[in-house]
């Protein structure tokens, strides 16, 4: 095997495995830390505040195999959560009726994020960003800067405590979405389609491939994942506060760059995003444990996210 070969094999290697030995090492450490860390509640605990994190990744992990970013996720997270909230306490509108209206504005603002970004040329980024603050402020317009309360209590079974076989319901909503996203991107033409126009846009829509509307879905789904987990976090908090999930976006990313995905697109792994997910609740609840404050905690999320992009940015130097 040559030298150029060899390097390629063991840049592979790192994307795939890296991962999963930073989480190992990371329970390594927090355990032999706090001897509270690997009781069962806590593992519980665990999972319930990762739960909501991990549908956000993986709407987040098909729009950053696409090139793309969504800076909006945490907005449109409170905005679905804010319209389920409201129509269920003050338009008198059922439950079920209230989650679906909920979804149904997750996923349409996710593809006026896509529509904006393909048919109006404008950088994921920047576009994402407008509709960040867009929905922020029809959140803060619509409940007054208020939280919902009085939310009914079958609205808040999917982030509540209730478990079934002693586990939150939350983490399986988390599983579903984990499991119905690994096969769109594994097992169907969309997925197939959204890694080749990461890769290549216009290679792509050279060989047949409807670009534009292939991002335009990939933003709906991800608007999609972000309403279902408003309803988790809506649960968790018994409530929806007017600045709910803000800086979700962050975490989100981070988790889906910690999975081994790379930050340029075309290339990632939703088993990977679940590794990135897992990574963060496990620091964020050891540092917890450890008493750090909250302020330090985002320091260090902080230094995450600038250490995982030097380390794809080398990746891709030294062996793509």
């Amino acid at each position: 095997m040559s030298n150029e070969k060899r390097a390629v094999s063991i840049g592979h290697l790192i994307q795939r495995f890296s991962p999963i030995f930073i989480l190992l090492l990371l329970i390594l450490v927090m355990s032999l830390i706090n001897d509270l860390f690997f009781q069962f509640d806590n593992m519980i605990n665990i999972i319930r505040q990762t739960a909501f994190l991990g549908v956000v990744a993986m709407g987040m992990t098909l729009v950053i195999l696409t090139a793309g970013i969504d800076l909006s996720v945490g907005s449109l997270m409170a905005i679905s959560a804010c319209i389920m909230g409201v129509a269920a306490t003050e338009w008198g509108v059922p439950p079920a009726l209230a989650i679906l209206l909920g979804l149904l504005a997750g996923a349409f603002m996710g593809v006026v994020n896509g529509f904006v970004i393909t048919k109006g040329k404008i950088q994921p980024f920047i576009a994402t960003l407008g509709m960040m603050v867009l929905a922020r402020g029809l959140v803060l317009l619509i409940t007054g800067g208020l939280a919902v309360r009085d939310i009914p209590e079958s609205m808040l079974v999917f982030g509540g405590g209730q478990r079934l076989f002693g586990i939150p319901y939350s983490a399986y909503v988390f599983v579903a979405v984990a499991i119905v996203a690994w096969i769109l991107l594994n097992k169907t033409t969309l997925g197939r389609n959204v890694v080749a126009v990461g890769g290549n846009a216009e290679a792509s829509r050279t060989s047949g491939i409807r670009v534009d509307r292939t991002k335009i879905i990939v933003y709906g789904i991800c608007g999609f994942f972000c309403a279902i987990a408003g309803l988790i976090y809506m649960g968790r908090v018994n409530s929806v506060p007017p600045l709910m999930a803000s800086g979700m976006e962050l975490q989100a990313i981070t988790a889906v760059a910690l999975g081994g995905t790379s930050l340029a697109g075309g290339n990632g792994s939703i088993v990977g995003t679940v590794i990135g997910v897992l990574t963060i609740g496990v620091l964020n609840n050891g540092l917890q444990l450890m008493n750090v404050s909250a302020a330090w905690q985002q320091v260090v999320l902080g230094g995450m996210i600038v250490i995982v992009v030097i380390l794809d940015s080398w990746r891709k130097r030294k062996f793509d």
